[in-house]
């Protein structure tokens, strides 16, 4: 059944506003609980390396038995993935399966290019934590991908620095500040740490710990809160920090920032677990100075992390075998042997909890080889995760971020006139396209 964009949005959010189990009932013809038995050729498109290293097992295991084969092709990610899938799928080409990362899925959903798969991989929901599986639901009954990697959010900071000069790992952003605050007293050619607007998902994913909830629906329509009162406060908090001089206002990402982290002059980085592997080729030097804690809390009731990063695997609605393709999409993601290839082949961190401690993650990362318990606690902090509220024009906010923060760290101006900025922009582009946007 075809559908205009703003069809298919008022369906969406009157789906998601109401817990409606018909989100994409129209574009899924796998039916409830559907089998199929092959013979079928699957086509993948990923960008993650080693995919195809993979989905050989499931070629010359299950695959082999149920007579689906999967062809992995390799792909960019980010934006221009999502515009080849929507560009495939408006010609009725896309492929049967597609990795997505999850703020990508209210888009792809938008536009109607995922399937409902609610009916072959309901099964699986217990081996994710909850925060995890909302985000491939969109907070219906429906399930449109399955949850394949993950990156909840913690502190790192040096060890051997904040022992020698006597600091506390905070454990709330409170005690964060103040340990900043008392670090410049203490040597002031150090910085804590620094906020950087060249990468979104940062605060993106300190805005999801505070509560934010950027996109929701109203009626039938989409309400756009990205200045809602959680970001504002995270927004202030550090705007306040890099004003007042107590952080540094540098980018991620950079020679200088790398420089930075390896000589000691940054002694801490609020990240997500995949930041072994950043450190490693960052800061060499400092390999085995570091540790990992829970990402400080908001107060000291609460226990929850944000998430930066992760993506999933979802059938569309092209695929004429959108019965065997989320069957291979919940082996690629619950099978423990599928799991401990993922992570040896392609260095991702689970989303499945039982994989978390377990196979590859049974020691520390080789950088981290002073910390034993590096993913048993990754995985706690990981249970953790609040749930996320994406929409459908991530890529417009997160261009703003870019460019409003940026100007206003650089020039240690007013984050609150940024974040106006972010939300006028991401309304009036949804308006653009024809979306319903309440206030």
């Amino acid at each position: 059944m075809p559908y205009t964009k703003r069809r298919r949005l008022v369906t969406t959010a009157v789906a998601v506003a109401l817990g409606a189990t018909t989100l994409a009932a129209c574009g899924s013809d796998s039916g409830e609980g559907e089998t199929e038995s092959g013979p079928a050729s699957l086509t993948y498109w990923t960008w993650t390396p080693g995919m195809d290293k993979v989905v050989d097992l499931w070629n010359k295991g299950p695959g082999k038995k149920d007579r689906i084969t999967v062809t992995v092709k390799k792909q960019a990610s980010g934006d221009t993935l999502v515009t080849k899938i929507l560009t495939a799928h408006k010609a009725g080409k896309a492929p049967d399966l597609v990795q997505a990362e999850y703020q990508a899925l209210p888009t792809l959903v938008s536009n109607d290019a995922l399937a409902d798969i609610s009916g072959n991989v309901g099964e699986a929901k217990g081996r994710f934590a909850d925060g995890v599986w909302q985000q491939t639901t969109l907070g219906t009954d429906a399930v449109y991908a399955v949850p394949q990697d993950i990156g909840p959010m913690m502190f790192y900071y040096r060890e051997d620095l904040f022992k020698k000069y006597g600091l506390t790992v905070p454990t709330t952003w409170d005690e964060f500040a103040e340990t900043a605050r008392e670090l410049k007293k203490t040597a002031p050619d150090k910085d804590l740490t620094t906020f950087s607007a060249n990468d979104s998902g940062l605060f993106a994913g300190l805005s999801q710990q505070a509560g934010a909830k950027w996109w929701t629906t109203s009626g039938d329509q989409w309400k756009v809160s990205i200045d809602d009162a959680a970001t504002q406060k995270v927004a202030k908090f550090w705007g306040g920090l890099v004003k007042e001089g107590a952080i540094d206002n540098q980018p991620m990402y950079t020679p200088a920032w790398n420089k930075a982290l390896n000589t000691g002059r940054q002694i801490a980085w609020v990240s997500a677990v995949w930041a072994p592997g950043t450190l490693t080729t960052a800061a060499p030097d400092t390999k085995g100075k570091w540790a990992m804690a829970p990402l400080p809390q908001w107060s000291t009731s609460e226990n929850r992390t944000g998430s930066w990063g992760g993506s999933s695997t979802a059938v569309t609605t092209d695929s004429k075998h959108q019965a065997a393709a989320a069957k291979f999409a919940a082996w690629l993601n619950t099978d423990r042997e599928a799991l401990n290839a993922l992570a040896k082949e392609s260095g991702i961190y689970p989303a499945a909890t039982n994989a978390q401690t377990s196979g590859a993650f049974l020691k520390p990362p080789a950088y981290f080889s002073n910390q034993a318990d590096f993913y048993t606690k990754a995985a706690d902090i990981a249970e953790t995760t609040a749930p996320s509220a994406w929409g459908p024009n991530v890529n417009v906010a997160y261009t703003t971020f870019k460019d409003a923060f940026g100007a206003a760290a650089k020039n240690k101006s007013d984050f609150g006139a940024a974040l106006n900025k972010m939300q006028d922009d991401t309304v009036a582009d949804m308006k653009k396209q024809g979306f319903g946007v309440a206030r």
